[in-house]
């Protein structure tokens, strides 16, 4: 992973460099005063391609964090502060850190439509409150001064451009990171990130306090810039046309953020040169956003799915080392790892679970079978914290877990898969196995992938088929070594032969990882194949528990699950 971010900043780093070269060696002074304007607006849209692009969350008041950065700096300018412009600008950028923060905390009870509300409240009333007020400066024009390097219009491209190559490499690495990969899986799926142990509030709070950071540097660039300010540099309308184009191009890639960039500037440049509306412009943004929304395809999507045309295949699958690469581990634990007492669930007047026990020796795979509607899946949400309100007790070991959340029993020690995918297309197969499990070595990383027939850690999961990203499910929970593993299906989509495997490898994992399993499967060559007893539910309610091959045979079993009626001798 490190590896890759380095990669992908020596190819930032040197694209600025030329770029930067070309721009200050051909065009006139006006042309590289507008390119300044490009960079400052990408910095701006790189601070909203974090939370919206990257986090999947809607924000219509970047703007706004934008004005806090650039009245911080018109402030300090004016109280004569030490350290010059590019203090100011960082400092400018910490002081919208709170209002991101603040910003970001009903993100983690809304979404969609309501969020969108809320964030636009924001930036209507900070538009209020900046007609209220006036720029530190704006009366008595006192103008921000640039750097002293960096004074002219080529030298403040140059200051600006070190902005946003130092934005877009800190940003490469935070993408390839746990912290990184978190967002994604937020955006993807909620539940399925707070399975493996990740906290939702910490990723949406980050996404917001970062992006807003980001935004405030845009804010003091801007005051650099023009040297004095006026509210209209940050309207409600601002924020709204910075959204759709993020959207539009992918803000959240490197060269999206560029692009956005030179539309927002440009645009109303070539507008104006036709005499034409500058309002065309935001309209035209809308038409574009609507576009990437109904294709679910970005530009910089669209280019870079070209460019894998064009480049070179790589090879995605394939074995790169061996089983011997994963250490074996003892037990979590002596006894029962999990034990379930007298678990009932309602949903309403409906009874989902009716006093269910259950316990899951340590070292054990213990199978969990019943029609549909039974209550299996309730039952996992239950233990895995995914439930608001049961009763009975739940134990992973000798610790009770009622009152932890489902992120919070995960890293206790209790891990899941899911019925349907719900793995993050944007990540590799690599990042995936790491946001599930942790700090894992590039050795360990293979041999898992390895050790359940998956593709190469550099595999976009988006290029996986439906079954192969069943068992980098699997991959991800067992990685972890968690004290117990819930398994709901995993067999879905896998050939009978592919089944088998999976069931020796399910029979594995207690001895090799010493985690405990419980198999939910309607397979049930798959259950006789991993598991050492079972327990069977029908209306949730226990009707069987005990070794495979006694339980199935049981009458009660048959007619509730096989459906099959013991024929009565003549």
């Amino acid at each position: 992973m490190k590896r890759a971010s380095i990669r992908a900043s020596l190819i930032i780093i040197i694209a600025a460099i030329v770029l930067g070269g070309v721009i200050i060696g051909l065009l006139s002074s006006y042309w590289v005063f507008l390119a300044t304007s490009v960079l400052i607006t990408g910095v701006a849209l790189q601070s909203l391609g974090l939370v919206a692009g990257r986090t999947g969350m809607i924000a219509l008041c970047q703007m706004s964090f934008a004005g806090v950065g650039a009245w911080t700096v018109g402030y300090l300018n004016l109280a004569e502060v030490p350290g010059g412009l590019a203090l100011w600008i960082l400092l400018g950028g910490l002081a919208a850190v709170p209002l991101g923060v603040a910003i970001g905390l009903p993100a983690l009870r809304l979404r969609g439509i309501n969020l969108a509300i809320i964030t636009l409240s924001f930036a209507a009333a900070f538009d209020v409150i900046l007609a209220t007020m006036t720029f530190p400066g704006q009366t008595a024009f006192i103008q921000v001064p640039r750097p002293e390097l960096f004074d002219s219009d080529e030298g403040y491209f140059v200051f600006a451009l070190v902005f946003y190559v130092a934005i877009a490499v800190t940003l490469e690495f935070l993408a390839r990171s746990r912290l990184g990969a978190s967002w994604l899986a937020v955006r993807h799926s909620e539940r399925a990130a707070a399975a493996h142990g990740v906290s939702v509030a910490k990723a949406k709070l980050s996404a917001f306090a970062i992006s807003a950071f980001i935004a405030g540097i845009s804010g003091g660039l801007l005051a650099g810039y023009l040297g004095t300010l006026v509210a209209e540099n940050f309207s409600m309308m601002q924020s709204l046309s910075l959204y759709a184009v993020a959207v539009m191009t992918g803000a959240h890639f490197t060269e999206g953020a560029i692009i956005g960039g030179l539309l927002v500037v440009m645009f109303p440049e070539i507008l104006r040169r036709f005499d034409l509306p500058q309002d065309i412009g935001n309209v035209l943004f809308a038409l574009g956003a609507t576009q990437a929304l109904s294709t679910g395809e970005t530009m910089s999507e669209t280019y870079r799915r070209l460019l894998r045309k064009l480049a070179p295949k790589r090879m995605a699958g394939g074995r790169s080392s061996s089983e011997g690469d994963l250490p074996t581990r003892t037990e979590h634990a002596k006894g029962a790892a999990l034990t379930v007492d007298k678990l009932t669930v309602r949903y309403g007047t409906v009874l989902a679970l009716d006093g269910v026990d259950l316990t899951i020796p340590a070292g054990s795979v213990a199978g969990l079978i019943g029609p549909n509607g039974a209550g299996k899946s309730t039952f996992i949400d239950a233990v895995s914290g995914f439930l608001g309100s049961y009763e009975g007790s739940i134990k992973l070991g000798t610790t009770p877990l009622e009152g932890q959340a489902a992120h919070l029993r995960a890293r206790a020690g209790v891990r899941r898969t899911w019925q349907t995918n719900r793995i993050a297309p944007e990540l590799t197969v690599g990042g995936y196995l790491r946001l599930a499990a942790g700090n894992l070595s590039e050795a360990e990383v293979r041999a898992m992938l390895d050790w359940l027939d998956c593709p190469n850690p550099e595999t976009p999961v988006v290029a996986v088929d439906a079954g192969t990203r069943r068992l980098l499910d699997v991959a991800g929970v067992v990685a972890a070594r968690p004290a117990v593993i819930l398994l709901d299906e995993p067999a879905a989509g896998q050939s009978h032969e592919e089944t088998l495997r999976l069931g020796k490898r399910i029979a594995e994992i207690p001895a090799r990882f010493g985690s405990s399993v419980l198999l939910v499967e309607h397979d049930m060559d798959l259950v006789r194949a991993a598991c050492s007893q079972v327990t069977v539910l029908d209306f949730g309610r226990v009707i069987a528990s005990g070794p495979p091959a006694v339980v199935l045979d049981q009458g009660p079993v048959k007619r509730a699950y096989l459906g099959i009626e013991e024929s009565v001798a003549a």
